[in-house]
């Protein structure tokens, strides 16, 4: 089956490839960019290339590519049904998962790819509602649930981590 490619104005969405693994390092190792998402700054090359044949190997997990330079700056996609972040979402629907380089924050590029992804959502995979989940003070990511049309829908509490749920009929 040939990959799900999606273009926007300034951007690729593809799948990742072992040989972005590099670019995957210089900016997932940035502990500004996972842990306010809660994962670990990527360690070495070879950390983000295990990253990339495990975790970014999932259906709908693309590599955010810059159409000018041809380099993935970050992620978005859905996250796999296995790990959903609450009970409230259902079978059918879906929840999106991004982040990005701090080079390129502030810049309206996630915003774009996650447009990008509740267009393909829609159309091409029949989803129902689309969630945004992010941990308290992550308000970046709460700006990009905003932008996106995403509305709150409740918070969870788990240990002393509150999570916040955002979603979007489609």
């Amino acid at each position: 089956m040939t990959p799900t490619i999606i273009e926007t104005p300034r951007l690729i969405l593809r799948p990742w490839l072992e040989s972005d693994a590099e670019s995957l390092y210089r900016y997932a190792s940035d502990p500004l960019v996972g842990t306010p998402a809660g994962w670990p700054p990527h360690t070495s090359v070879e950390n983000s290339r295990e990253i990339i044949l495990t975790v970014f190997s999932a259906p709908e997990t693309y590599a955010v590519v810059l159409k000018e330079t041809g380099e993935p700056i970050g992620c978005c996609g859905l996250v796999p049904s296995e790990i959903f972040h609450s009970n409230a979402i259902m079978d059918n629907d879906a929840e999106i998962g991004y982040w990005i380089g701090r080079p390129y924050w502030g810049k309206g590029l996630i915003p774009e790819a996650v447009s990008a992804i509740i267009d393909h959502s829609r159309n091409k995979l029949g989803k129902g509602t689309l969630w945004i989940a992010f941990y308290d003070g992550n308000d970046k990511s709460r700006r990009v649930a905003e932008k996106c049309g995403f509305t709150f829908h409740h918070s969870e509490q788990n240990g002393s981590v509150t999570e916040h749920f955002f979603s979007l009929p489609v």
